[in-house]
C-alpha cells in the first residue's frame, strides 16, 4: 500500500472504531431509557459502565428481559468496544511514532 493509501485507511478504520462504539452507547441507551424506566442519563450512565466493565451496581436490570438484554449486551458489546479502543490506539501510537521519527531525521 501507499502511504497516502495507508493513511486514509486508517482514518477510515478510525472512522468505523468511533462509529461502533457511539451505536453501542446509543443502542444501549435507548433499550434501557425504554424497557427500564431510567432517565437518559441513568441510561448513559450503566451503557457506559458496563462497557468499561466497571458496573458499580447502584443501577442494575429489573426484568428478564432487560437481564437477558444486558448479557448480551456485555458479550457483544465489550468485545466491539475493546476492538475500536485497540483501533484507536494503535493509529495514535502509530502517528506519534512517525512524528518522533520525522523529529529524529537530520
Amino acid at each position: 500500500m501507499h502511504t497516502e493509501e495507508q493513511k486514509h485507511h486508517s482514518i477510515a478504520r478510525g472512522w468505523v472504531a468511533i462509529s461502533a462504539l457511539v451505536l453501542l452507547i446509543i443502542v444501549g441507551t435507548l433499550v434501557y431509557h425504554q424497557f427500564e424506566n431510567w432517565s437518559w442519563i441513568q441510561s448513559f450512565y450503566f451503557t457506559v459502565s458496563t462497557l468499561a466493565t466497571v458496573g458499580y451496581g447502584d443501577l442494575h436490570p429489573t426484568s428478564d428481559g432487560t437481564r437477558l438484554f444486558t448479557a448480551l449486551f456485555i458479550l457483544v458489546g465489550v468485545s466491539i468496544a475493546v476492538a475500536a479502543l485497540g483501533i484507536l490506539g494503535s493509529a495514535y501510537i502509530d502517528r506519534r511514532a512517525k512524528q518522533i521519527v520525522q523529529n529524529i531525521k537530520p
